[in-house]
Formats: structure tokens, C-alpha cells, sequence
């Protein structure tokens, strides 16, 4: 059974002072509760969460990672590094990351080996634009981007990658897909995991909605059938409205 999994993406938001308020307020909300969470931060607020979400069951993701273990890359962080601090989770592919940073499919998917040979789970994200939903070949080119990304993962390592369906057309727009066309997507994803790998591999694996989550819309979104969680944005900022998603 897939234990839901609502992750927050906080992108370039909060200092280090407003990030320890959050968690301070944050983990007493969350207290008792059996859903799966976890704040994905800046870089420079992942030390602060990961000590204050201690005990708590809470996990912490960095928001980007590069595939080479060390070297001249300026501006860049290993996995080793993130490690070393204890991070839980990594978002990998963001259509942001793809659209301003020149991420492809093909860095993704180092990313992602280079994350499955550590202890940090990755979220890797997928999605298609109004364009390319509009044009119909919506479908075609969400399947590219994994089977791309997740060449040569074996089936016992693809079980530990989270997969986050994000409509672009849905991303910090204020729209939102309706239940039905997330839910329509994400059994598309989930077929093709099943035509990558096989039917027992692909329902151990958890699928996420991203793209304008909010309190008032998760409950309908969450309690679609392929739909195991959700990737937060703006409502992540504020620990009361995030506590509301996670108890949709």
C-alpha cells in the first residue's frame, strides 16, 4: 500500500530565521500525524530544518543537485554534500530548473543515478506545457521524459523515485488541472512505468500532483485513485495552510 506523500517547495523563499519560525511552528502541527511530509528548502536553509525536524518524522529535500561527485562547478552541490548534512529527499527536473537552468532529460537522469547511489530519495518531475496539451501531444511527451530519465534505473531502484506530475500551465498561475485531468495523467504515468518496468514494480511507486495545490483544492485532488501526494508550492510557505493539505 502507497503511504501518501505531500511534499513542499519552498524554491527561492525564506532566510534561515524565517525558515527555523516555519519549522518551529510547523513540527507541533504536524505531531501525530501518519501522513508522509517533508520540506524541500534553499541550500542554505537545509542544515537548519534537518536539525530542527529531528525526531519528527519530517523530511528535508534540497530543491536541485549536480551529477558529478566533486569538481570545478561553480555555484553547484554534490549528493556527498547533501548527505553530509542528512538530507532526505532531492527535486530533480523541476520545470523551472528545465526552463531557466537548461535541465534535460538526459542530466535528470544522471541526477537521478547519482541520487539512487545514496541514501537521498529523489522526486523526479515531469509535465507538459499549454502548448503541447493543447496541440495533443501532451501524453507523448510526458512518456519521453520518462523513459529518458529513467534510462538504465533498474526496477529495484525506481521504486525509491517519487514521481511529481507538473502541469507547467499549472505552476504559480493560480490554475490548477481539475482532479479528473491530474488523475488522467497520472494513470497514464503510471501505465507507462508498467510498460517500463512491470505492474508490481509500478504500483509501489508513489505519483504526486504539483501544480497550484492549495487547501481548498487537496482533498479533491488527493483522494483520486493513482494521485499518492502532492508537491507544494506557495501553500507550503505557511506552515498552517501546508498542515491543512496534509490533513485533506
Amino acid at each position: 500500500m502507497r503511504i501518501p506523500f505531500i511534499a513542499g517547495n519552498w524554491k527561492m523563499f525564506k532566510n534561515r530565521a524565517e525558515a527555523e519560525a516555519f519549522a518551529l511552528e510547523f513540527k507541533d502541527l504536524y505531531q501525530g500525524t501518519d501522513i508522509r511530509a517533508a520540506i524541500c528548502a534553499p541550500f542554505t536553509d537545509l542544515d537548519t530544518l534537518v536539525k530542527l525536524f529531528e525526531g519528527t518524522g519530517i523530511g528535508v529535500g534540497a530543491q536541485n543537485v549536480h551529477f558529478e561527485e566533486e569538481g570545478a562547478f561553480t555555484g553547484e552541490v554534490s549528493v556527498r554534500m547533501l548527505e553530509d548534512i542528512g538530507v532526505d529527499y532531492c527535486i530533480v527536473g523541476h520545470s523551472e530548473r528545465r526552463q531557466y537552468f537548461a535541465e534535460t532529460n538526459e542530466t535528470v537522469n544522471l541526477k537521478l543515478k547519482k541520487l539512487l547511489a545514496s541514501s537521498i530519495r529523489p522526486i523526479m518531475c515531469c509535465g507538459e506545457s499549454l502548448e503541447q496539451r493543447d496541440s495533443g501531444v501532451l501524453f507523448d511527451f510526458v512518456k519521453t521524459q520518462l523513459e529518458e530519465g529513467l534510462a538504465g534505473i533498474s526496477a529495484d531502484d525506481v521504486k525509491r523515485v517519487v514521481i511529481a506530475y507538473e502541469p507547467i500551465w499549472a505552476i504559480g498561475t493560480g490554475r490548477t488541472a481539475t482532479p479528473e485531468q491530474a488523475e488522467e495523467m497520472c494513470a497514464f504515468i503510471r501505465k507507462t512505468l508498467i510498460e517500463m518496468y512491470d505492474e508490481e514494480t509500478a504500483d509501489e511507486i508513489i505519483i504526486q500532483y504539483g501544480g497550484s495545490v492549495k487547501p481548498a483544492n487537496a482533498s479533491e485532488i488527493m483522494n483520486q485513485d493513482e494521485i499518492d501526494g502532492a508537491l507544494v508550492g506557495g501553500a507550503s510557505l505557511k506552515a498552517a495552510d501546508f498542515m491543512q493539505i496534509i490533513d485533506f
